[in-house]
């Protein structure tokens, strides 16, 4: 019986340094042409970095590349850090304004999600924020991601979007007799704010979306009118603040972006009448501006065409043009601006897009680039895990044959490599 025990016991040590043998640690190592360096930005030549599992471990020139490493050659290619979408509705895109509401659920939206997490991930956008699905499809759609079952980028996300009744997050527009069953996050005065707030957050929301002002895509009768009060969007900021999260407003109107700022929000999304005081403002408190400046091209040419009433089209010709204007002069006086596109409205995948008419309404191409990459990871709060090719951050990194700098649209056309959290889906 003794033997047996020894033998039993030698046994089962055999098996623990086996598991310890068969499970150490795997490097990857990549052979840069250009890395941009996102904190400075600059590009310095030939560089190595090395990852070790999922995290980049070295970066320089002249590292000593571990024995059995993988190494993967863009030493004629620019590395970039993976980009950053500050302002997605991931799960779903329009395809007929009538049927898109009245006859697909958040099931018909959930089963298509996964198509379009996909398509952003091979663009290059190994991050994004989701800012307003129904039903929290962006929730169950990040732990789907999260645990392997669908590739994707990581994604922060808002869960419902909270707006006043007859708001941009409500129903407007129709008759009184039209109801749709959904989970509502329509909130009228402090204590109904709080409430809904708390009820995002408990169903596993990153942050808080709000509407500050009326929107272009809805059937209410402003483009931009403010739709809280200064006491409403106080509270919304204050209840989210308490429980740790950031808030982003959805504000296009002169008057509920002032307010939305004065309250503490993170980011003003859209921003599009935005006016001298308003940008002064987002200057002293260091809200960033998230602005939607591609997809008035993409509205103008094929909204007619799929059934969105001449109401929204008109609205949107109202807001395109000024909204880059604007978007200029925050540039220009230096408002912190992150990348967001609204991608949703129109086709995921073609997020980068929004590179060319951001360097063509003020910022330099390595603004642009920042704006997607350091100053989007600032926004989310996670700007010590993602945003740069650092030591310590998870390896998310992109390539492109040629040199961004001198031709922003590469991003958009010629992005040959995507690596996420270490593991490569396009090469």
């Amino acid at each position: 019986m003794l033997i047996f025990h020894r033998k039993l016991l030698f046994l089962l040590l055999f098996c623990l340094i086996g598991v310890q043998v068969y499970s150490q640690d795997t490097f990857t190592v990549i052979k840069a042409g250009k890395l941009f360096d996102s904190e400075k930005g600059i590009f310095i030549d030939n560089q190595i970095i090395i990852i070790k599992n999922n995290l980049i471990s070295e970066v320089g020139s002249n590292l000593k590349i571990p024995a059995n490493a993988k190494v993967i050659d863009l030493s004629k290619q620019t590395v970039l850090p993976g980009l950053i979408d500050c302002h997605t509705h991931i799960t779903g895109q329009p395809e007929n304004y009538m049927e898109d509401l009245f006859r697909k659920s958040s099931i018909d939206v959930a089963i298509s999600a996964h198509i379009y997490t996909k398509r952003t991930l091979e663009a290059g956008f190994t991050t994004c924020r989701d800012v307003g699905a129904n039903d929290y499809v962006d929730v169950a759609l990040k732990r789907a991601i999260d645990a392997g079952k669908v590739i994707g980028p990581r994604l922060f996300v808002s869960g419902p979007f909270i707006g006043a009744t007859g708001s941009h997050g409500d129903l407007s527009g129709f008759s009184p007799y039209v109801h749709i069953q959904q989970i509502s996050t329509v909130a009228d005065g402090v204590d109904e704010i709080r409430k809904k707030v708390r009820m995002n957050i408990k169903y596993g929301a990153d942050l808080i979306k709000f509407g500050a002002t009326a929107g272009v895509l809805t059937e209410e009768e402003s483009v931009g009118g403010p739709q809280y009060s200064q006491e409403e969007m106080n509270v919304m900021v204050d209840e989210a603040k308490m429980w740790g999260k950031k808030v982003a407003a959805h504000a296009h109107g002169t008057e509920g972006i002032k307010r939305a700022v004065k309250a503490g929000v993170a980011s003003i999304e859209h921003g599009s009448f935005i006016d001298d005081e308003g940008i002064e403002l987002m200057k002293q408190k260091g809200t960033y501006l998230v602005a939607d400046i591609y997809n008035d091209d993409y509205i103008l040419a094929e909204y007619t065409k799929l059934g969105f009433p001449q109401k929204i089209i008109d609205k949107e010709k109202l807001v395109g043009r000024t909204q880059r204007e604007n978007f200029q002069k925050a540039v220009k006086a230096g408002v912190k601006i992150a990348f967001g596109t609204d991608a949703g409205v129109y086709p995921h995948g073609d997020n980068a897009k929004q590179f060319y008419y951001m360097v063509k309404f003020g910022l330099t191409p390595v603004q642009a680039i920042q704006s997607a990459t350091i100053n989007a990871a600032d926004l989310i709060g996670v700007k010590d895990k993602i945003g740069s090719i650092s030591v310590g951050k998870f390896a998310d990194i992109v390539a492109v044959d040629g040199d961004p700098i001198a031709d922003i649209t590469l991003l958009e056309k010629k992005l040959i490599f995507v690596m996420k959290d270490g593991i490569v889906y396009k090469n």
